[in-house]
């Protein structure tokens, strides 16, 4: 019982020493100290961002399906929910990527 919360301590931990790198001023030269602190964020923003997209699709489709079961006249209904439902799951995960693909190309400090 205590690992997963051993996890989460460390994750967060993690990230916050990405914080730490958002506080840092900007060196003159480019790219400079900041440099691998934009692919930690980006890496891990992403990594975090998938695998929770991936559970709660996992789950969502999980549970229409047993609502399908239960009910085989609304699956039409159902399954349009689900279909809506997976689209703003997956939602997140594209805002991710857009934030990735801005820390590791545009540099906005």
């Amino acid at each position: 019982m205590r690992h997963p919360i051993v996890l989460i301590v460390v994750l967060m931990g993690l990230l916050a020493l990405t914080g730490v790198a958002w506080a840092a001023e900007a060196p003159a030269e480019k790219g400079g100290l900041l440099g691998p602190f934009y692919v930690l964020a980006a890496g891990l923003g992403m990594a975090i961002a998938s695998g929770l997209c991936a559970l709660g699709q996992g789950r969502a489709i999980a549970g229409a399906v047993d609502a399908m079961a239960r009910q085989p006249s609304l699956a039409g209904r159902i399954q349009t929910a689900m279909i809506i439902g997976l689209a703003l799951i997956e939602s997140l995960a594209l805002y991710m990527f857009v934030i990735a693909a801005i820390l590791l190309f545009v540099k906005p400090i």
